[in-house]
């Protein structure tokens, strides 16, 4: 519920983010024209890949937490996320790199970028810019995660109970647009690997550390800076809707379930 309210409320801001860090260029890649081109394969991969983040960060947060010094909280929460993260890019990266080429344009339809893909790149092509999504994802969800986390419990401890599902929404916006800003870097290198293929006349980008050498040398430091005002938006926003979302469900879950159990 959580990641699919996200990525149809705010695919637009996605688009034009991924468009202003494309190599093409913003108006090349569409400009502010069919902003909702691809929204088809992230709403296919977005139930599945948030799901598996859920469950894999929540199981995790349980088992370190039950071996773990309070103290370490902090940590908890950030190996947890980056397992969560680790495991959701099995999903997250092919959907991100047909929707991404749809996003600028290369493709029509879903069905024509998934199977042009695996006929010139391999069923591997889906999965490029894997690592590369790791490693962007894992340094954006220790930011994220343990400020989240953290001003949950701040709020807790200011006004003696847990924040209602609304206000852990302002929590999750708050930690992720600091997280956006600071991970721009790597979400910029992140795009560029995605939109290359070995059929385009320039060379494809590979590794985080080249691209990034190549972006700062061809295009000046700035340019790892693209699109970081829609994606802080993007995230801020999504952040709220997120982890409000989820905090919604999970405490109406719980209500049922306590429910469930009191009957019997």
């Amino acid at each position: 519920m959580a990641g699919t309210a996200v990525d149809t409320a705010l695919f637009p801001l996605d688009t034009i983010k991924t468009r202003l860090q494309s190599q093409a260029g913003f108006i090349a890649s569409g400009g502010v024209r069919g902003v909702y081109s691809g929204l088809l394969a992230a709403v296919i991969g977005s139930a599945p890949s948030a799901s598996l983040f859920f469950v894999t960060y929540e199981a995790a947060k349980h088992v370190l937490g039950a071996s773990v010094d309070p103290a370490f909280a902090p940590f908890i929460h950030m190996a947890a996320a980056s397992c969560g993260e680790v495991t959701a890019c099995t999903v997250r990266v092919p959907t991100e790199v047909v929707k991404q080429r749809l996003q600028t344009k290369q493709y029509n339809s879903v069905s024509s970028a998934v199977s042009s893909v695996v006929r010139t790149e391999g069923i591997l092509g889906l999965y490029r810019g894997f690592l590369s999504t790791v490693a962007r994802e894992i340094p954006f969800t220790c930011i994220q995660f343990p400020l989240y986390e953290y001003f949950k419990k701040k709020y807790a401890s200011t006004y003696g109970r847990a924040p209602e599902p609304y206000q852990a929404a302002f929590c999750g916006s708050f930690a992720g647009g600091i997280a956006a800003a600071v991970t721009t870097p790597l979400d910029v290198c992140k795009t560029r690997i995605m939109l290359s293929h070995k059929n385009q006349a320039t060379k494809p980008y590979t590794g985080i550390i080249s691209t990034m050498k190549r972006i700062a040398s061809e295009e000046g430091p700035r340019a790892l800076l693209s699109g970081m005002g829609p994606r802080v938006m993007w995230i801020s926003i999504g952040g709220s809707i997120f982890l409000g979302v989820y905090e919604k469900a999970l405490k109406t879950c719980t209500q049922l379930r306590m429910f469930e159990d009191a009957r019997y």
